[in-house]
C-alpha cells in the first residue's frame, strides 16, 4: 500500500502483512505531461507528479493508496485516483481535528477500523491485537533510532550531513521495517564513530515548511554548501510524526489512536486548539541550538504558507533571525537560493554574536 505524506499508522498495515510504501512525488528529471492536464497551475507540484507516476505505470505494483488528510488538494487527489484506477484500494485517512478521545478519538478509531477491514477484504491478514503489538514494538525501535540520528546531528551536525540523512530516511520508506531498522542502526554506528569529518564554521539553521512535498536532494546540498548546518527539519516527517514510543500494553489500536491525539508533532495540518501558534517552532529552535530559521515551503502549499506569517511573528518575538524562500520538487536550478542562504548564514556568523 502506497501512502502520501505526512503520516499513516504503518503499524496497522504491517500487522496485517501489508508493506507500507511512502510515495514522495516525482523528481527533477520527471517530465510532467499527463499530470498537468488534471490540475490547475496554481497548486503544488506533488499531486501532478503523483498522477503522472500513476499513469506511466510507476505505481502498478501497488495494491492501493492511502491519502492522509493534509489539504483540499490531497482530498481531491484521492477522489481522482478512484476514478483513474478503480481496481485498486483507495482510502482517504481523515484524521481528526478534535482531540477529545470521546469525539476525535472515536472518529479516528472508526477510520482505522474501516481501513483494516478494507485491507482484509483485499487479501491482507485480519487484524489481531497480538500482531499489532508486535508491529508497534518494531516501529518504536525504528523511531527511536531516527530520534538518535536527529540528536546526533544536533550535537555534531558535521557528522550527519542532512543530504545523507535525507537519503536514508527516503530509502526507509520503501523497505520493510525489519530492513530499515538495521539500516538506521548501521548508519548511526558509522556516523557516531567517524573521526574524519571535522566541524566547520557554519551557521546552525532550522528548516521548516517542507513536511509534505519534499525538496529536491540538490536543494538540501545547496543549503549545506551555502554555509548552513541543518540541525532540525520536517523532512520525511512520517518517521517522527509520533514523538515517542507507543505503549504496547492494553488495547493496541487505542494506543495508536491516543498517540495521534496526544503525542503528534505540531504541524500546520493540525489544529492547535488553545496552544500558541509558533511556540513549538521556537522550542525546536532552542532545543536544536539553531541560530536562524529557514522557512522553506513548496510553492502553493496552503498549510505551510498560510501558517508562515504566524510562525514568523513567533520567531521574531524571540529575536531569531529568519529568511524564506519557496521551491518545487522538480526544481533544477538553485543559484538564487544558494545566494540567499549564503548571505543569511554569513549575516548570522558576522552580526548575530554567534
Amino acid at each position: 500500500m502506497g501512502f502520501l505524506p505526512i503520516y499513516v499508522p504503518r503499524e496497522l498495515l504491517h500487522a496485517q502483512g501489508v508493506l507500507p510504501v511512502g510515495l514522495m512525488g516525482g523528481r527533477p528529471d520527471l517530465e510532467i505531461i499527463k499530470g498537468d492536464a488534471y490540475y490547475q497551475s496554481y497548486i503544488c507540484h506533488l499531486p501532478r507528479s503523483t498522477i503522472e507516476l500513476g499513469l506511466n505505470g510507476s505505481y502498478d505494483a501497488l495494491d492501493g493508496l492511502i491519502f492522509p488528510a493534509i489539504c483540499d488538494v490531497i482530498r481531491n487527489l484521492s477522489g481522482m485516483w478512484q476514478m483513474l484506477f478503480p481496481k485498486v484500494l483507495v482510502h482517504y485517512l481523515d484524521v481528526p481535528q478534535n482531540f477529545d478521545p470521546a469525539i476525535g478519538g472515536a472518529f479516528y478509531r472508526r477510520d482505522l477500523e474501516s481501513l483494516s477491514q478494507a485491507l482484509a477484504a483485499r487479501g491482507a491478514r485480519p487484524l489481531t491485537a497480538d500482531a499489532l503489538r508486535q508491529s508497534i514494538a518494531l516501529y518504536n525501535e525504528n523511531r527511536r533510532l531516527v530520534r538518535e540520528l536527529y540528536a546526533l546531528r544536533r550535537r555534531e551536525p558535521w557528522k550527519v550531513p542532512t543530504h545523507e540523512l535525507y537519503v536514508v530516511l527516503r530509502a526507509a520508506l520503501v523497505v520493510p521495517v525489519e530492513e530499515s531498522t538495521p539500516m538506521f542502526a548501521d548508519y548511526l554506528a558509522l556516523t557516531s564513530a567517524d573521526r574524519s569529518r571535522r566541524p566547520q564554521d557554519q551557521a546552525r539553521v532550522l528548516v521548516t515548511g517542507s513536511f509534505c512535498e519534499q525538496p529536491p536532494l540538490a536543494l538540501i546540498k545547496t543549503l549545506e554548501r551555502a554555509g548552513c548546518y541543518i540541525v532540525d527539519d520536517d523532512f520525511v516527517q512520517v518517521h517522527r510524526f509520533i514523538r515517542s514510543d507507543i505503549p504496547v500494553d492494553g488495547d493496541p489500536l487505542q494506543s495508536i489512536v491516543n498517540a495521534l491525539l496526544t503525542d503528534a508533532v505540531a504541524s500546520p495540518t493540525r489544529y492547535i486548539a488553545d496552544e500558541v501558534k509558533g511556540a513549538d517552532l521556537n522550542q525546536r529552535a532552542t532545543d536544536s541550538g539553531a541560530e536562524g530559521v529557514l522557512f522553506c515551503a513548496p510553492s502553493f502549499c496552503d498549510p505551510a504558507l498560510l501558517d508562515q506569517p504566524m510562525a514568523v511573528r513567533a520567531v521574531e518575538r524571540t529575536a531569531i533571525p529568519w529568511t524564506a524562500f519557496k521551491y518545487a520538487e522538480n526544481n533544477g536550478q538553485f543559484q538564487v537560493i544558494r545566494e540567499q542562504a549564503g548571505t543569511f548564514a554569513d549575516s548570522i556568523k558576522l552580526w548575530s554574536g554567534a
